[in-house]
């Protein structure tokens, strides 16, 4: 099989590593990805339960599966031999001590709006319990597959948030196409139940033919109704159809519900991009990444609790394929030349992350949205040399590290401006300040308001709580 591509998606050779494979035939049409519920069957699900936390606050999470190279970002260490240090230069920010790769100058610019932590580790080196360790803040049952033997930790704020009334979908994930699978980035609910993984929304928003699916309705409406009520350019349509036919009248309380979620004012608002000025579009970048960050601006805006945006694969939206580039950050040699691939992978993110830090802040959204942006795990602080896959001839690459990686938060009320931790001097492990995802989740939890010592019963119904260990990073309250 080949590498993943635009075109064609899937995974390496045999005998290389799979990274976060695409997963085919996830449901379109509901929230859940499995199971054939719909939002309706969710609402009746979430029903029991009354609010917890502070609904004035919102999270939104930039997750870069494959890893990020923490010394070719923000942990560069330049007296380093040749062979750790890569290729790139570390430039000054305005924050003294703080500097970040040449490639992301907008990051050098805005620096006092966030904080970079340097020392955060764990010990999974597979993609699979990588991501089951950073999203549920537990140790995996199984170090492989993407399945979540423990609910991640954005489940647990959808079920403290559920009472929560706010006009648009609580928990909101953005993907590539076919990427929105629950297993795909381990988003799954476990023994929380299939109620509260994310509403997903896969495609490029940035396209003139991107649509937001939607949920399903009772099969003996399907053929008059449509099976999904479509966001946007249909809303109107849904609408004359509904009040025309008085079919509302033959759904239940939890199907209007869900019919009322998805077609109101603040929803439509959310996803409606016309109203963003042409200046705006252009500050966060007329692409995939740009477009998904500016709609989570809108989507915490107008109420969401959570809003997740996967930036995987940078080659679409116009920018052409770089043969010795590759689909996610999973940097091995063997899938690209990190170096050439990042020339093309960092200038959009950097553009799309400022621009959101700096529009969160112009909004005055600092103190209510608390940005994280992370990966799995980092990468291995040497280099390594491999013929690719692609390319067929030697070049440099990464490996995984879960030993040391680097994080950005932004915002949250919290101490910006500032670096927590450090790694040795190969960036190989922690030096000063170590920390867990756990303590990361336990600052999120914090800024929600939410007590990370509820417990919620297992599939066992013995009582689990939602973080079995960590504590917020004192640094930043």
């Amino acid at each position: 099989m080949q590498p993943m591509t635009p075109q064609t998606p899937s995974c390496q050779p045999a005998g290389h590593c799979l990274g976060p494979v695409r997963r085919r035939g996830f449901l379109q049409a509901g929230i859940l990805g499995a199971g054939g519920f719909s939002l309706a069957d969710c609402l009746r699900i979430k029903a029991a339960a009354g609010p917890l936390g502070n609904d004035d606050t919102a999270v939104i999470f930039i997750w870069l599966p494959g890893g990020p190279p923490h010394l070719d970002m923000y942990d560069m260490k330049p007296e380093a031999p040749l062979e750790y240090r890569g290729a790139f230069t570390p430039v000054a920010t305005r924050v003294p001590g703080l500097d970040v790769c040449e490639l992301l100058p907008r990051h050098a610019e805005c620096a006092d709006k966030y904080s970079v932590i340097r020392s955060i580790s764990h010990q999974f080196a597979d993609h699979g319990g990588g991501h089951k360790r950073f999203m549920t803040a537990r140790d995996p049952l199984e170090p492989t597959g993407f399945v979540n033997d423990f609910p991640a930790a954005p489940s647990f704020v959808a079920k403290s948030r559920e009472g929560f009334r706010q006009g648009v979908p609580n928990y909101v994930s953005f993907t590539d196409g076919g990427r929105d699978g629950v297993d795909v980035f381990s988003f799954g609910a476990a023994y929380l139940g299939a109620a509260y993984v994310p509403f997903a929304i896969p495609g490029d928003p940035s396209q003139a033919n991107f649509q937001v699916p939607n949920i399903t309705l009772d099969q003996t409406l399907a053929d008059r109704l449509d099976d999904r009520l479509a966001l946007l350019n249909r809303f109107d349509q849904l609408r004359r159809e509904v009040d025309r036919r008085g079919t509302m009248e033959a759904l239940d309380e939890f199907q209007k519900r869900a019919a009322r979620l998805l077609t109101s004012d603040s929803t439509r608002t959310a996803f409606d991009l016309s109203v963003e000025t042409e200046a705006t579009k252009q500050r966060y970048g007329r692409h995939a990444w740009g477009y998904r960050a500016l709609l989570s601006r809108r989507l915490v805006e107008a109420g969401c609790s959570f809003v997740t945006v996967v930036m995987e694969n940078p080659y679409q939206s116009g920018v052409e394929w770089l043969k010795q580039g590759t689909y996610n950050w999973d940097s091995h040699a063997v899938n690209c030349h990190i170096f050439d691939d990042a020339r093309v992978r960092f200038p959009l993110y950097d553009q799309a992350v400022t621009a959101l830090i700096e529009d969160l802040y112009s909004r005055g959204l600092d103190r209510r949205v608390l940005l994280v942006v992370t990966g799995e795990f980092g990468r291995t602080p040497r280099i390594e040399n491999v013929k690719g896959s692609q390319t067929g001839v030697v070049q440099p690459g990464r490996d995984h590290w879960p030993n040391s990686m680097s994080l950005i938060v932004s915002g949250g009320g919290l101490q910006m401006g500032q670096v927590i931790g450090s790694t040795t001097a190969r960036g190989e492990v922690p030096k000063e300040r170590p920390l867990s995802p756990n303590d990361l989740w336990a600052t999120v939890f914090r800024h929600l308001g939410i007590d990370p010592d509820r417990s919620y019963p297992d599939h066992r119904g013995r009582p689990m709580p939602i973080l079995p260990s960590g504590r917020p990073i004192s640094e930043l309250i």
